[in-house]
């Protein structure tokens, strides 16, 4: 027997939770199909490798569908500066010069989606299920009719009027309907090390250029922080292959004097860049959201918080076509959503793109004008501010959500 949905969302991870805590309480009739839980929180339990910078606008999100509280009952680390630098250029963001008390927060990726997966289960139209295996995707769009549905593993079967793809840079459902994508490799990989350092709990997350590649600091609540090494491949994967003691060593030889004393390698994860960018988001009754539509080089942080901002865009658009009495799934309403999302995500790749091509750059000419912009910035106030407040998720046409406004 088929069970109709509304909204199915494949993928409960941060985007696809938070789709679904942005329906939450409204009329919709939503599931969620994750396959499987994420551990369990434990304040004992040492960092998970993978974290995220997030901005003011997706603390904006997460606090206005409820889940914000979920983050600062585990664990966080606010950070109030940022700074940038290479051989000549260099400079420092504060938050206080626009009057914010954090720039951001560095939070584990685990700790944001249970946080969000929480907040779901209070929503009565929310049905979450995990874990839970897909045996088959059925997708088809004729003229006036469309017809999506799931089918599990365990024999039941889902339709959908909207089928939302949060299934990652993979997207089962993505390759599903046919909507293709434009992908290349950076030819880096970039290592994170977890470690242990001298200095107490910090407020400032840094970033240096080097000929290798960018080097990057990411405070961690007390004693702990996460660097994040970009490399060729090759070297990487020699570095991973060290031992602690080893990869001690080339850490303190290699990073700058303002990391400080590293006391202990606690873990080591690596993964290669790419830049991937769906060519539509949206079909008739199919949208992607997150890594499923875009992934992005990860210099400045800005994939989970773009993949938020999609998540707060498309619920406020879902609720609005429901208010209005129109069909979900019609292309033009998920065309409403691409409209708002699409050219953004692709000028936040585009900026980090150039960034990326430029810091990379040994050209003397390229190396003096990016060492003067960085000196510029430090001087010319209201650009930096600018630049500041555009990483902060304050700039730009942002959904209601990323504003504090609710939408239900």
């Amino acid at each position: 027997m088929k069970e109709n949905f509304d909204v199915v969302i494949v993928g409960g991870g941060m985007v696809g939770a938070a789709v679904a805590c942005s329906l939450g309480g409204s009329s919709l009739k939503v599931a969620v199909i994750e396959s499987s839980p994420p551990q369990a929180f434990s304040p004992d339990q040492p960092h998970d490798l993978r974290v995220s910078a997030l901005s003011i606008a997706s603390k904006n999100i997460l606090e206005t569908v409820g889940a914000w509280r979920g983050v600062v009952s585990r664990r966080l680390c606010p950070f109030r500066r940022m700074r940038v630098w290479e051989t000549a250029g260099d400079t420092e963001f504060c938050s206080d010069d626009i009057n914010y008390p954090e720039l951001g927060y560095i939070v584990e990726n685990r700790v944001t989606q249970l946080a969000l997966l929480d907040r779901l289960q209070d929503f009565a139209n929310i049905e979450l299920i995990c874990p839970a295996t897909i045996n088959k995707i059925n997708y088809s769009a004729e003229q006036q009719s469309v017809h999506s549905e799931v089918e599990l593993g365990n024999g039941r079967i889902l339709t959908a009027k909207v089928l939302v793809a949060a299934d990652g840079g993979q997207s089962r459902v993505r390759q599903t309907v046919g909507l293709g994508v434009t992908s290349w490799d950076y030819k880096q990989h970039a290592l994170v090390i977890y470690i242990e350092t001298d200095y107490g709990q910090q407020d400032i997350t840094w970033q240096r250029f080097v000929p290798s590649g960018p080097q990057a600091f990411l405070p961690l609540t007390g004693h702990y922080g996460s660097i994040v090494w970009y490399n060729s491949p090759d070297e990487v994967n020699r570095l991973k292959a060290l031992s602690n003691a080893d990869l001690m060593r080339e850490l303190v030889a290699t990073f700058p004097d303002c990391l400080g004393k590293v006391n202990a390698i606690l873990g080591t994860a690596s993964f290669p860049l790419k830049r991937q960018h769906a060519q539509e988001y949206v079909k008739p009754g199919v949208v992607l959201v997150g890594d499923a539509a875009h992934m992005i080089n990860p210099l400045a942080g800005q994939g989970v918080n773009i993949g938020l901002l999609d998540a707060a865009a498309l619920g406020e658009v879902l609720v609005e076509a429901d208010k209005q009495g129109l069909e979900l799934g019609d292309l033009s309403v998920l065309k409403r959503y691409e409209k708002l999302r699409r050219n953004e995500n692709l000028k936040m790749m585009t900026v980090m793109d150039l960034f990326y091509r430029v810091f990379s750059n040994q050209v003397l000419p390229v190396k003096f004008l990016r060492n003067l912009g960085l000196g510029l910035a430090e001087r010319i106030l209201p650009a930096k501010n600018k630049v500041m407040r555009s990483a902060m998720g304050l700039e730009g046409n942002l959904p209601k959500l990323a504003r504090g406004l609710p939408i239900i």
